[in-house]
């Protein structure tokens, strides 16, 4: 066991349960430490953006930071839970398997799916990755986040099949269409005959939190399918959002260019 850092998750912990700042000596004095070892600690807890000194010389107080990580973390399980019965509707209208997709980094995760019932079917497993630029539900993520999330793609896109995005401008054009048209589409850019629509989902202050979509083969996702399917999950999607709280007159909102 590392005791330094669990000296320094003790620390965090005893800070986060205080309703207001705490000081070095009363600190070191409930968790039966030196009070070098807590004044090094908070510095290092600072430094890492974690805590901040306090308006009291000498105190301590959280930041924002462990609302933010744990936030996500809550977003995944909320999410989850609350996708279950438009999950379910979407695989009964359209008989296709049905993926819950959430962005870490570039790449897509599956945070949950329903097989089609049809012997054909898109392969796919839960925590299964995917890169983002090549599936629907990745490229409907990656059309709703920042410069810092798209900065980490490189200006040369891998390309699993020739269908795939492979330029960094032609990326940066498809999310501008997907904003626009509010869905995403996956012609067989990441498994050869394997194509997908999605749509994205939003949380209750408007942040983009996962992807919903349909996949299957290529040739049951013709372009009047597409149209079809695309109402369904951006319906489905829109409806997730609303469970969780989304209460934006529009849907999508309108993203910045």
């Amino acid at each position: 066991m590392d005791t330094t850092l669990l000296k320094g998750l003790n620390v965090l912990e005893a800070i986060a349960r205080s309703r207001g700042a705490r000081g070095v000596s009363e600190l070191a004095r409930e968790l039966e430490l030196t009070k070098s070892n807590v004044h090094r600690t908070l510095q290092t807890l600072s430094a890492a953006g974690y805590v901040r000194p306090a308006a009291a010389p000498g105190t301590y107080e959280c930041t924002l930071k462990l609302f933010e990580m744990a936030s996500g973390v809550v977003a995944r399980i909320d999410v989850r839970q609350s996708a279950d019965p438009f999950m379910q509707q979407l695989a009964r209208l359209t008989k296709e398997t049905i993926h819950l997709s959430i962005l870490d980094g570039t790449d897509v995760i599956y945070l949950n799916k329903i097989e089609s019932p049809q012997p054909v079917r898109a392969y796919s497993t839960i925590g299964g990755r995917a890169p983002a630029h090549c599936v629907a539900s990745g490229k409907a993520l990656l059309a709703w986040q920042g410069e810092g999330v798209l900065s980490q793609l490189p200006a040369r896109l891998p390309s699993p099949t020739l269908r795939s995005i492979a330029t960094i401008d032609a990326l940066l054009e498809e999310l501008t269409r997907v904003r626009r048209q509010g869905f995403a589409v996956n012609r067989g850019e990441w498994r050869e005959g394997v194509g997908g629509v999605a749509a994205i989902v939003f949380d209750m202050h408007g942040m983009p939190v996962a992807a919903l979509g349909i996949s299957g083969p290529v040739e049951r996702l013709r372009p009047a399918s597409v149209r079809k399917y695309s109402e369904l999950v951006m319906e489905a999607a829109l409806g997730l959002s609303r469970a969780l709280g989304y209460s934006q007159a529009g849907y999508p909102p309108v993203a910045a260019a």
